[in-house]
């Protein structure tokens, strides 16, 4: 995973305001799943969009979920209409979503978000409670086992 750490010290070091909300927030709790990708939470406004579109620019960022891997492409023309982005970077999968399932847009996100260390530097991660939310919205398999791992870590952490 050194590609997503260095892709996740990109994101801190440019400054992009984030949380970070998928599995890799659930990796820096405990949890023992490994991730493939790097989900975050970012205000979908023109200046934060831009701003991210400027952070990965040089890491060649195509759409993932369109057959022809368009590139990423954030302009005065589409800014309004994004919603998530699914990209590919040199440095691996970056997902860019505007809200979470079972809590909602960024400033919902915020409210359950902590500020942590990890190897790439200082940056908001969603609690585990906010992980819980989330991760029982979704609930997909994986999701399932998270879940798990995560209410074991809760009860490890109370029992302090």
């Amino acid at each position: 995973m050194p590609e997503l750490e260095s892709l996740l010290g990109r994101l801190i070091e440019r400054q992009l305001p984030f949380v970070i909300v998928g599995g890799y927030a659930a990796m820096a709790h405990g949890v023992t799943l490994v991730t493939q990708d790097i989900d975050v939470c970012i205000e979908f406004t023109p200046d934060k969009l831009f701003q991210l579109r400027d952070t990965v620019a040089d890491l060649h960022p195509v759409h993932r979920m369109t057959p022809q891997r368009l590139p990423l492409i954030i302009d005065n023309s589409n800014v309004g209409a994004l919603k998530n982005l699914y990209l590919d970077t040199d440095w691996g999968p970056l997902d860019c979503l505007s809200e979470v399932k079972g809590i909602g847009k960024y400033d919902a996100v915020l409210e359950f978000a902590q500020n942590v260390t990890l190897p790439a530097g200082r940056c908001a991660i969603l609690n585990i409670d906010g992980l819980i939310r989330a991760k029982e919205a979704m609930n997909r398999t994986h999701d399932q086992l998270t879940i798990l791992q995560l209410r074991a870590i809760q009860r490890r952490q109370q029992d302090r």
